[in-house]
């Protein structure tokens, strides 16, 4: 592999971290205002199709027709996306503070 394509391919990556973490970032953002607004679908709605058309032409653009970026792309897509769960996961989920539980019948 040459240097071109290896800097291509860390490129995508980082394209995709940046775009996974729009699209779940936005998600997060988007179920947390529409538990307060007045017209929850139509926050969803409007969220689904600004994330999903950022995130599809972003996928395009990245690839440039090469199925080598655009899989780089969609690695980089999902491990930002367990990122976000990571740091948006509320304080009562984490796993130190789950009581321990029986692992055996009684």
């Amino acid at each position: 592999m040459n240097e071109t394509l290896a800097l291509a391919l860390v490129l995508a990556w980082i394209a995709g971290g940046a775009m996974g973490a729009f699209f779940f970032g936005g998600l997060w953002w988007t179920v947390r205002k529409s538990l307060a607004s007045r017209q929850p679908a139509v926050w969803v709605f409007c969220s689904l199709l600004l994330r999903m058309g950022v995130t599809m032409t972003g996928f395009y653009v990245v690839s440039g027709a090469n199925w080598q970026r655009l899989l780089a792309c969609v690695v980089g897509f999902f491990m930002a996306r367990h990122i976000v769960i990571r740091l948006t996961r509320s304080p009562e989920d984490s796993p130190a503070r789950k009581p321990n539980e029986a692992r055996h019948a009684p």
